[in-house]
């Protein structure tokens, strides 16, 4: 099971969780994209709140630090593996909520681990 919730994902091409989200469908990894403007992203639907994603390995934060406390609840309910926190998004907070429920959290660029095979 492989299956990456990418929260923040953008129709815009050159935003990073647009790529995050055409990079993660090209490794065959099952993709929930969560945005706040309905579309689709290679074959994945936008989805606009809160979706039951059922079990997933990986959340990908593609928002700021205080565009993430809406989705805090949301995030930790999902019993994630780990969340994935790229440059610009990190938030120290929201770490210590997660892994205090065990969850991992990690700044790093799900691109970047993409890419390089250590996703």
């Amino acid at each position: 099971m492989r299956k990456t919730v990418v929260i923040g994902a953008s129709l815009k091409e050159e935003r990073y969780s647009n790529q995050c989200v055409r990079l993660l469908r090209e490794h065959d990894i099952k993709t929930i994209a969560v945005g706040n403007k309905k579309g689709k992203i290679a074959d994945v639907e936008i989805t606009i709140g809160y979706p039951c994603a059922g079990k997933v390995k990986t959340v990908a934060v593609y928002l700021s630090p205080k565009n993430q406390e809406s989705y805090y609840d949301y995030i930790i309910g999902l019993k994630p593996e780990r969340i994935l926190f790229p440059p610009g998004t990190e938030n120290p907070d929201f770490y210590r909520k997660a892994n205090a429920l065990g969850i991992e959290t990690e700044e790093a660029c799900p691109l970047v681990m993409l890419r390089t095979g250590v996703y």
